[in-house]
């Protein structure tokens, strides 16, 4: 089995030209018509996204001046199989509840 596993660079990439706030690319992505609140912008160099809009990668690379490769990096993982051991598939049929056991606390003689 084969798991694609990708980087997001864009931290270094903006502390390679002393960018180290996450602020400073606010206003380099409006001058490309790219309007992210800080927070937004924050979250997009702190966490890797999921998503991302092809015009937000072009204006960032073109802010940053470098290309695709150097904001995502990606490496093939190849995942070894255990032989002798099958996953095990639990749908939704196969979980059944636990029945719960209540107890009574002790009564104490008075």
């Amino acid at each position: 089995m084969v798991r694609i596993e990708t980087t997001w660079n864009l931290r270094r990439l903006m502390a390679e030209r002393g960018m180290y706030q996450t602020s400073d690319l606010v206003p380099l992505l409006a001058e490309r018509e790219i309007f992210m609140s800080r927070e937004q912008v924050y979250r997009l160099v702190a966490h890797p996204p999921r998503r991302l809009n092809f015009d937000v990668i072009g204006a960032i690379c073109d802010a940053l001046e470098c290309e695709v490769h150097d904001l995502i990096t990606w490496r093939r993982a190849e995942q070894k199989k255990v032989v002798g051991l099958e996953p095990t598939r639990t749908g939704v049929g196969d979980l059944r509840p636990v029945p719960a056991k209540i107890r009574r606390p002790e009564q104490r003689n008075r």
